[in-house]
């Protein structure tokens, strides 16, 4: 078993245990999806504002690691990098409270109405940012995964639980409730920070040096500055976030709710994903520095496979147990089972963004950074606009935002695709990926045709084991994928060393 599969398998784990948590926490979302939704516009709506608070400076951080560990200015580079960030955020206080004197209108925007607790939310979150990237440098992904995934959930489920024991204390017109789960729910993040940097101190014991001589010396700032600037720019793909703002803007905090929930559900697909693309940079930066296209491409293929499959599988389980599990959820899921279509259309557009491997990644790491950036402004501003336009001018509602996210997330994944050809010949496409989809394809087909029992327990366990069987069948004979690396004695021991 390769050292890739291992560790991104150990990586998965925690993500794992986050959607375990994210998946049981739905049922009690479902009780009040209007304030689950607030919860979910204030998180996104933070994590867009953080760019420009950290503006790259925390993907500097990386760059630039090696060099400052060579000249020993570590922390150096450190200190100012958060001295600069707080300057940064007193930057952005000016121009946000001066935006409504500009566009008077801003002020009835949500994003106004909830700044109280986004502005210093994004601050934590930028602080966090340059301590997560910072720590990469040591190789440490599993601690940082729980900050980031694991956190994040508890103050979603601890701030809702809060404010529906609340609620039944008070009346409804007292606003307590409320301001004491989003007093909770900011309390975990300024935990998670404190966490980082107890963190940090741990792998090296933090000294402030906010000298700028060695900044200064042969304008090694402005190597810094331009290399931040344009990870700033790279920054604006995030189109879940996007799309969570823009809901809650559009339509409102319960149909965000909605969204949010649903995502929930199939984020399970992409999981594979994290722990694996953070473990292959190494091997991609060294085919890279080696021009060893011939190696990349193979690996690129093998990678992209494992994701797709294993992506398919979660995949196929969830369409046919969906409406199941929906039988199982305060007032029986009936919202949920409305935006079913948004599943089969998100869900195909993950899949397909899990075909394409660690095609972001291959140009990250390149000479060719600057193209990545670009693709990802294309992302951002197909989504906004598709958005707007679904949201405007249709009454798809959730449907059409899973409808823009396809378009946007397909048509990026391509643009790479072709990209990566013309410039290194490699492509993550084979012909395996489409056995995949065949067997995977009959396999949900013949989970649907089968007879439904009366009982909605034994319809959720029952088809997705079908689908299961009749994949595993399926590559056995066609020897797709080989689940016999990851079924055994050996591998299993291997996930509990963690090295």
């Amino acid at each position: 078993m390769s050292v890739v599969a291992r560790q991104g398998f150990k990586y998965s784990i925690i993500g794992y245990i986050g959607f375990l948590l994210g998946t049981l926490s739905i049922f009690i979302f479902m009780n009040n999806l209007e304030f689950y939704g607030t919860l979910r516009y204030i998180m996104p709506t933070a994590e867009m504002l953080v760019p420009f608070v950290v503006f790259g400076i925390s993907y500097s951080n990386v760059k630039f690691f090696n060099k400052v560990d060579k000249d020993g200015k570590r922390q150096n580079m450190l200190s100012l990098s958060l001295a600069a960030v707080f300057i940064n955020f007193i930057l952005f206080l000016f121009i946000f409270f001066l935006l409504p004197y500009i566009f008077p209108g801003f002020k009835n925007m949500k994003a106004w109405k909830a700044k109280e607790i986004i502005l210093p939310l994004t601050l934590m979150l930028s602080f966090c940012a340059i301590f997560n990237k910072y720590i990469s440098n040591y190789k440490r992904i599993v601690v940082s995964n729980i900050f980031d995934n694991l956190f994040p959930k508890i103050a979603n489920l601890g701030a809702f639980l809060i404010f529906i024991y609340l609620v039944s204390h008070y009346s409804e017109t007292s606003s307590i409730p409320e301001k004491a789960a989003l007093l909770f729910f900011f309390a975990m993040f300024f935990f998670m920070f404190i966490g980082y940097i107890f963190y940090t101190n741990k792998l090296e014991r933090i000294k402030f040096d906010f000298s700028t001589d060695y900044f200064k010396k042969d304008d090694f700032y402005k190597e810094f500055a331009a290399y931040s600037f344009f990870g700033f720019l790279g920054t604006f793909g995030n189109y879940l976030a996007i799309n969570n703002f823009m809901i809650g803007e559009f339509l409102g905090m319960e149909e965000n709710g909605i969204y949010s929930t649903l995502y929930a559900l199939i984020s399970l697909i992409s999981i594979p994903q994290l722990g694996l693309f953070n473990i292959s940079a190494p091997i991609i930066s060294q085919n890279l520095a080696d021009g060893d296209m011939e190696g990349l491409d193979k690996f690129h293929k093998k990678t992209s496979l494992t994701l797709y499959f294993l992506g398919a599988v979660l995949f196929s389980c969830i369409m046919v147990g969906f409406p199941f599990l929906t039988q199982f959820m305060p007032k029986n899921g009936v919202l949920l089972r409305e935006y079913e279509p948004v599943v089969w259309i998100w869900g195909s557009a993950v899949l397909v963004d899990l075909a394409t491997g660690f095609n972001g990644n291959i140009i990250s790491l390149s000479k060719y950074y600057k193209f990545n950036i670009l693709v990802m402004l294309l992302l951002a501003g197909l989504t906004i606009g598709l958005n707007f336009y679904f949201l405007k001018h249709t009454d798809l509602k959730l449907i059409g935002i899973a409808l823009s996210t396809a378009i946007s997330l397909t048509t990026y994944n391509v643009v790479k695709i072709i990209f990566n050809y013309c410039v290194f010949k490699v492509s993550p496409l084979t012909i395996e990926m489409i056995f995949v989809s065949i067997i995977c394809t009959l396999a949900i087909t013949v989970a649907i045709v089968l007879p439904t029992f009366d009982n909605n327990f034994i319809n959720l366990i029952y088809k997705p084991t079908v689908v299961l069987i009749l994949i595993f069948i399926g590559n056995y004979f066609t020897k797709i994928f080989p689940i016999e690396d990851y079924l055994n004695k050996k591998f299993i021991k291997s996930i509990f060393k963690f090295k």
